[in-house]
């Protein structure tokens, strides 16, 4: 939910005057079923607290609460209600609600060591591993039936209203957060165990009437479905990483995985000096790493590999039937960028330092006092400077920053 600096009166004066500009001067389209669902809002006061069971029948509606309202944040249910002013959930009568999927930066896995900036890439990466590797191919939901959000933070929200999906329970969605976790699910399977005649493997006869057995272990093809076919995928990536960046690298991220440091050494010389790692990506098999060196790659490095695709999502949204969600189209109350919807072609050249800022005559500048060093990618260029120092800023950056708590404009 919302986080919101505080901001003396001059300011919030200030910045309540451009978010009306904005919501007077464009067109904030209405969510599907409009009349079935809950409105809510933070004022644009210094009071912090949400105000709840709004409904908006129409686009009218909607766009005189904004007009009028000028809310810092706004939010509407991902549920559908046949009453949906009532004040209790039990008086709405739920009908259904989307499926809604959030990855924020606050919940990525090594995002907290990120600026703002990369987050926002590394975010924007793991979301198209969501709605590519998990929700098209594995859901088989369609395009159609998505539409994708960046938040005006730091994530991105996928909506979902596929048919299918609207009456599920909060276990049920639960469990496709699951899936999309991992949960439960042991990498070791995507490797089957088969026994192969060495005569036949190596196309020569047998001498003497006797063959011996190797006991072979293979990863799944390329293209299984599901968790199997994405963790080979996720080893061959694994493989191809260490060929670019070199043997001391493997070497050290396997004894991260727990893999003793000169048994890592040995199996990083297998794989990149003798071949290894190339023989495995053509015939996906393991034979390549001597006895106990396999087993090693079994127990540790397969694993690891399936953690890095392990989906990215928060689970309370996800299962959450009566969750209230960012208005697409509106403004962030703590950067002042627009809630941008996307498709997933555009979401590609989509950079939200460039195209979610407000909108602004490229002339307007608003001279500002950092309170913090800063420096951000924007638009084309940069916006940088000095705690103390003063600045004339675009309005977008001046409102980003002190939205942000960085900046203070001088009015």
């Amino acid at each position: 939910m919302a986080k919101t600096v505080p901001l003396d009166a001059p300011t919030l004066a200030w910045a309540r005057g451009l978010f009306a500009r904005y919501y007077q001067r464009s067109e904030v389209p209405p969510p599907v079923r409009l009349a079935r669902r809950e409105f809510a809002a933070f004022p644009f006061l210094v009071e912090t607290s949400m105000r709840r069971h709004e409904t908006l029948p129409t686009p009218a509606d909607l766009s005189s609460f904004l007009a009028r309202e000028v809310p810092r944040h706004v939010y509407y249910s991902a549920a559908y209600y046949r009453r949906p002013a009532e004040s209790t959930m039990a008086g709405k009568e739920w009908l259904g609600a989307d499926l809604i999927f959030d990855l924020d930066a606050d919940h990525l896995r090594g995002a907290e060591s990120l600026g703002y900036a990369e987050q926002l890439v590394r975010v924007k990466e793991r979301l198209i591993d969501l709605v590519d590797d998990f929700l098209l191919r594995d859901f088989g939901i369609s395009g159609n039936d998505m539409s994708l959000v960046f938040s005006g933070g730091r994530g991105y929200h996928v909506h979902v209203r596929d048919e299918r999906f609207l009456p599920l329970s909060s276990p049920e969605r639960r469990e496709l957060v699951d899936y999309v976790q991992g949960t439960g699910f042991d990498p070791r399977r995507s490797v089957a165990e088969s026994h192969l005649n060495v005569s036949d493997r190596d196309g020569g006869e047998v001498r003497g009437g006797r063959s011996s057995v190797l006991r072979v272990h293979e990863l799944s093809s390329l293209d299984s479905p599901g968790w199997r076919g994405r963790t080979t995928r996720a080893v061959v990536s694994m493989l191809t990483r260490w060929q670019a960046s070199g043997r001391e690298v493997a070497v050290k991220e396997l004894v991260g995985y727990g893999v003793p440091l000169a048994r890592a050494r040995k199996m990083a010389k297998i794989l990149l000096d003798d071949g290894g790692a190339d023989r495995i990506r053509s015939s996906l098999r393991l034979e390549v790493l001597p006895g106990s060196l396999e087993q090693e790659f079994l127990e540790a490095v397969i694993p690891a590999a399936a953690v890095e695709v392990q989906g990215e999502t928060d689970a309370p949204v996800t299962t959450d039937i009566h969750r209230l969600i960012r208005l697409p189209s509106s403004l962030h109350g703590g950067t002042g960028f627009r809630v941008v919807p996307l498709t997933r072609e555009a979401l590609e050249r989509f950079e939200p330092l460039r195209d979610a800022a407000l909108p602004a005559p490229p002339t307007e500048r608003v001279p500002v006092t950092f309170r913090d060093d800063v420096s951000y990618p924007w638009g084309e260029g940069r916006v940088e400077g000095a705690a103390g120092a003063n600045d004339d800023l675009p309005t977008a950056a001046a409102l980003f920053l002190t939205l942000r708590g960085e900046a203070v404009p001088r009015l």
